[in-house]
C-alpha cells in the first residue's frame, strides 16, 4: 500500500515528504497557506492533482487565522491566500483550479454575510471551507478510479507499457492517473510488463513510479530516459501512458520534461500514446500549448543528485521542468468522463459537456 499523502486536521496538515522517498517515509506539518506553498515549491509536495488537493486544505487552514471582522477583510485575505498558493508552481493547472474554487467559496460566503463577522459566522465559514476542501479530494479519488477503468479498457492483453515521471497514487489522493491506469489494468491481468523512465533531473520515475509499481506487484523495470527509444523498438512496447500538468483547449499537453520526446518516438514506432488526466487539468482559457507557462527550476537540481555534484562548478544550466506535447501526437486523452479521441478542441468540449 502507498502511504497517505496528506493528513488534514483542524490544527494542521501532515504532508508526506516525497523528497525522501523511497529511502524513508516521513511527514512534515504545515499550519497555513504559506507552509503549503513552500512544501509545493520545494517539491516535498508534488503531483498536479495532489498539489490541488493540498492547496484546498492549505486555504482552509489559512481561514483559521481569521478573526471576527468584516466581509471585506475576508475577501482580501481569501484573494491573497489564493494568489500565494498559485504562485508556488506556475504550470500545474490543478493548483489554480483548487485555489480559485476555494476563493469563490469564500467570496460567495462573504456575499451572503455582509457587514461584520461574528465568531459564530466565522465558525460557519471554517466548516464550509473544510467541507469544500474534502470535496475537492473526494472528486480526485473518484476521478482516479474512473480513469483507471477507462484506461484499462484501451490496453490489449499482455500489454507492454511505458510511463514517464510519476503520475501514480503519490501524485494524487487516489490510485493515480497514468500509473493508476497501469495498476488498474494489472488487476485485470492485462499487463505483461511495465517500464518506468527515470525522469531526470528529479528522478520521479526512479524514486517514485517504480517504487509504486513494485509495491503493487506489477512486473516492471526501470530505465534511464535515453534508453526509451531502444526499448520501444526492441521490447514490444505497445502502449505509452503519461499524466499531465496542464492541457490546452486544443489538446496540447504540458507534462514533465521528456514527455514530448517520448511522444515523437511513439509516433515513429506507431505506438499509442495516451495522456491520463482529470478534467480540471484542461485549461480552456489556453488556446494552445504556446499559452502554457513552462516553469524553470533550480540549476542545482540538474548539477547535484542527492547532494553530490555531478557537473563542473560554474557550469551554465537550463532546467525547464516541463515540455508541451502537440495534440497531433496524442492518441487519446483519458479523463474521468471518458476517452477523448481524436484529440481536438471539438472533442474536448464534447467531453467536458458530459
Amino acid at each position: 500500500m502507498i502511504p497517505p499523502r496528506l493528513i488534514f486536521k483542524a490544527g494542521g496538515m501532515k504532508i508526506l515528504d516525497q523528497r525522501l522517498l523511497p529511502d524513508s517515509i516521513k511527514f512534515i506539518t504545515v499550519r497555513n497557506a504559506a507552509g503549503t506553498a513552500k512544501a509545493t515549491k520545494d517539491m516535498a509536495l508534488r503531483g498536479a492533482p495532489l498539489i490541488g488537493c493540498a492547496a484546498a486544505f492549505g486555504f482552509a487552514l489559512e481561514m483559521r487565522r481569521l478573526k471576527p471582522g468584516s466581509a471585506a477583510e475576508l475577501i482580501k485575505t481569501a484573494k491573497r491566500t489564493a494568489d500565494l498558493l498559485k504562485a508556488a508552481r506556475p504550470t500545474a493547472v490543478a493548483l489554480f483550479y483548487a485555489a480559485d474554487r476555494m476563493l469563490n467559496m469564500a467570496v460567495t460566503f462573504a456575499a451572503k454575510h455582509p457587514g461584520k463577522f461574528s465568531a459564530n459566522t466565522l465558525k460557519q465559514l471554517l466548516a464550509q471551507a473544510d467541507k469544500e476542501a474534502r470535496l475537492v479530494t473526494k472528486e480526485d479519488e473518484d476521478a482516479c478510479e474512473a480513469m483507471g477503468e477507462y484506461g484499462a479498457r484501451l490496453l490489449p492483453k499482455n500489454c507492454v507499457i511505458m510511463t514517464h515521471c510519476n503520475a501514480g497514487a503519490l501524485a494524487t489522493m487516489g490510485i493515480g492517473t497514468a500509473v493508476g491506469v497501469i495498476t488498474a489494468a494489472h488487476k485485470k491481468c492485462k499487463i505483461k510488463h511495465a517500464y518506468s523512465c527515470e525522469t531526470r533531473p528529479y528522478l520521479q520515475g526512479a524514486r517514485l513510479t517504480i517504487w509504486e509499481l513494485m509495491r503493487e506487484g506489477v512486473p516492471s523495470e526501470l530505465l534511464t530516459d535515453n534508453m526509451a527509444a531502444h526499448i520501444i523498438k526492441t521490447c514490444g512496447v505497445n502502449a505509452i501512458v503519461v499524466g499531465a500538468d496542464r492541457i490546452a483547449s486544443n489538446g496540447d499537453t504540458a507534462n514533465k520534461i521528456g514527455t514530448y520526446g517520448l511522444a515523437v518516438i511513439a509516433k515513429h514506432h506507431k505506438v499509442p500514446f495516451y495522456v491520463a488526466a482529470p478534467t480540471p487539468t484542461i485549461d480552456m482559457a489556453a488556446r494552445d500549448g504556446g499559452d502554457i507557462v513552462i516553469e524553470e527550476r533550480s540549476t542545482e537540481e540538474v548539477t547535484f543528485v542527492k547532494g553530490n555534484r555531478i557537473a563542473p562548478k560554474g557550469v551554465r544550466v537550463r532546467h525547464p521542468a516541463f515540455d508541451v506535447t502537440p495534440a497531433a501526437l496524442i492518441t487519446a486523452l483519458i479523463t474521468e468522463k471518458g476517452v477523448i479521441s481524436p484529440v481536438t478542441r471539438a472533442s474536448i468540449k464534447q467531453n467536458l459537456a458530459k
